[in-house]
C-alpha cells in the first residue's frame, strides 16, 4: 500500500491544476439553442384533503390610463408600480383561474380570457386551456364551473375556439345578482353607447351558447361540499369570492377583490379601480375579505396576484401587504 503524506497530496493537486492550466482551451462545437418558450404554467397545492391546481391564463400589458385609479393621481400610481419593479406608464394584468379537486368533484373557478385572446395575443394571454391540458386535466372530466362575475377574463374560457362548450359535462354556476344585472334588457338599454355595453353583449354571447341554462346561486350557498360563496359586491353588483374548507384548513379564493394590478389596491385599499362599478362598496368588500383573512390566518388565492397567486395578507400601515406562501415541490 502506498502512503501519501499531506505534502505529497498537495503537491499532486498543484501539479494537476498546472496541467489543466497548460492544456489547450476547448470550445463547444455549437451553442445550445434558446428554448424560446415558457414552461407550462400550473402549480398544485393542498387545502386539507383538497388538491388545488392553479393555472395561469397569462399576461396583458396596456398603456396606463390617466384615470386607472379613480381617486389617485397617475404619478402616485406610477410610484407604486415602480416600487414593484414593473414598467411605469403601463398596466400589467395577470390572470389566474383555479381548479379544485375535492375528491368527489372537480371544480373550475373562473375560466380566463379565452382562446380568441390566445390567438390574438400570440399566446401571451388566454393560456388557461393550454395550461390546463398540460396539467393533465381533461375539461370533459370537470363537474362544475363556478363563475365569480361576468367580466370577459372570467367567462370567455367557458367556450372553445369554435364557440362550443369548453366544459361539456359541467354544471355552470353563476351568481344570481350577476345574471340579473347583465342579462336584463333594460339595463343593457341604459348602457347603450358606453364602454359597459360591450360587457352586456359578451355575456349574452357566452351564455347564449348554453341556451342560458345555468345554475344561479346566492351569498352563503355551498356550491359543492367545502366550497362556499361569499358575496363581495362592488367590482360588479353580484361579484363573489369563495371560502374553501377541507378539515382544519381553509383558503379564500378572492376573484376580483383587488382587480387589475392587484398590488395597487392591496397596498392602498381605499384606492378605487376605474373598472369597479360601485367603487365605495368595492372598498368595503376588499377590507372585509382581507380583515377576515388576517383574523383567521387564512391564505388567499388571488386571481390577479403574481403566479401562483397564493399568499397571506398582513396589515401594513393603512393598507395591507402580501406574504407569498412557500412554494412546495411536493404535495
Amino acid at each position: 500500500m502506498n502512503n501519501l503524506s499531506r505534502r505529497g497530496l498537495m503537491s499532486g493537486v498543484a501539479a494537476a491544476g498546472a496541467a489543466v492550466a497548460l492544456a489547450p482551451a476547448t470550445t463547444a462545437k455549437a451553442a445550445a439553442p434558446a428554448a424560446g418558450k415558457q414552461a407550462p404554467g400550473y402549480y398544485r397545492h393542498k387545502v386539507g384533503d383538497f388538491e388545488v391546481t392553479v393555472v395561469t391564463d397569462g399576461k396583458v400589458v396596456i398603456p396606463l390610463p390617466e384615470t386607472y385609479v379613480a381617486n389617485a393621481k397617475k404619478d402616485a400610481v406610477n410610484e407604486v408600480i415602480a416600487a414593484n419593479y414593473l414598467p411605469t406608464n403601463s398596466a400589467t394584468h395577470l390572470y389566474t383561474p383555479v381548479v379544485i379537486n375535492t375528491g368527489s368533484k372537480l371544480v373550475v373557478i373562473d375560466t380566463g380570457l379565452g382562446l380568441g385572446t390566445f390567438a390574438q395575443s400570440k399566446g401571451a394571454a388566454g393560456q388557461f386551456h393550454t395550461n390546463l391540458a398540460a396539467s393533465g386535466i381533461d375539461p370533459k372530466s370537470v363537474d362544475a364551473v363556478v363563475i365569480s362575475h361576468f367580466h370577459g377574463d372570467h367567462i370567455n374560457g367557458l367556450l372553445d375556439a369554435d364557440n362550443k362548450l369548453a366544459f361539456p359535462n359541467a354544471e355552470i354556476m353563476v351568481p344570481a345578482a350577476e345574471w340579473k344585472q347583465w342579462m336584463d334588457d333594460s339595463n343593457m338599454s341604459k348602457a347603450a353607447g358606453t364602454p359597459v355595453e360591450g360587457n352586456y353583449k359578451n355575456s349574452r354571447r357566452v351564455f347564449g351558447a348554453f341556451g342560458n341554462k345555468v345554475t344561479q346561486y346566492d351569498d352563503g350557498k355551498e356550491l359543492v361540499g367545502g366550497i362556499k360563496a361569499i358575496a363581495t359586491p362592488g367590482h360588479t353588483p353580484g361579484h363573489m369570492s369563495y371560502l374553501v374548507t377541507s378539515g382544519p384548513r381553509s383558503m379564500i379564493v378572492q376573484s376580483d377583490i383587488t382587480a387589475g394590478m392587484a398590488f395597487l389596491f392591496v397596498k392602498n385599499p381605499d384606492w378605487q379601480l376605474a373598472f369597479d362599478m360601485d367603487k365605495a362598496l368595492a372598498v368595503q368588500s376588499r377590507k372585509k375579505i382581507y380583515d377576515m383573512a388576517i383574523a383567521e390566518k387564512i391564505p388567499v388565492q388571488g386571481f390577479h396576484f403574481p403566479f401562483p397567486g397564493l399568499a397571506y395578507v398582513e396589515k401594513d400601515g393603512n393598507g395591507y401587504r402580501l406574504i407569498p406562501a412557500t412554494w412546495n415541490p411536493t404535495l
